[in-house]
């Protein structure tokens, strides 16, 4: 996958399209992103009764988001990401806007 764990990508699908955020986790497998304050969801919680401190109640979270509904941001524009090796031998992703480093 072209995103990776803390990289600042904004939402180009879907009901929170233009927010941006950090990525805060990456599924490869089922190839999701989690990205912080975009389409947060209330969970009910049941009360757990092995803790005593933890409460039954109500928990927005933040629901993970296909990969391919968003991008990264490179001055507040979304970028397509490549890949580009280096003269010793190391592969980095490239913006295909610029041609810069991410």
């Amino acid at each position: 996958m072209k995103i990776r764990k803390g990289d600042e990508v904004i939402v180009i699908a879907g009901k929170d399209k233009g927010a941006t955020g950090k990525v805060l986790r990456v599924d490869p497998r089922r190839e999701r992103v989690v990205v912080e304050g975009v389409n947060l969801i209330t969970k009910n919680i049941k009360a757990d009764q092995q803790r005593a401190g933890k409460e039954s109640g109500r928990v927005t979270v933040e629901a993970p988001l296909h990969v391919s509904n968003v991008a990264i941001v490179e001055d507040g524009k979304p970028v397509r990401v490549g890949y580009r090796i280096n003269e010793d031998g190391t592969k980095v992703r490239i913006s295909r806007r610029s041609g810069k480093e991410i």
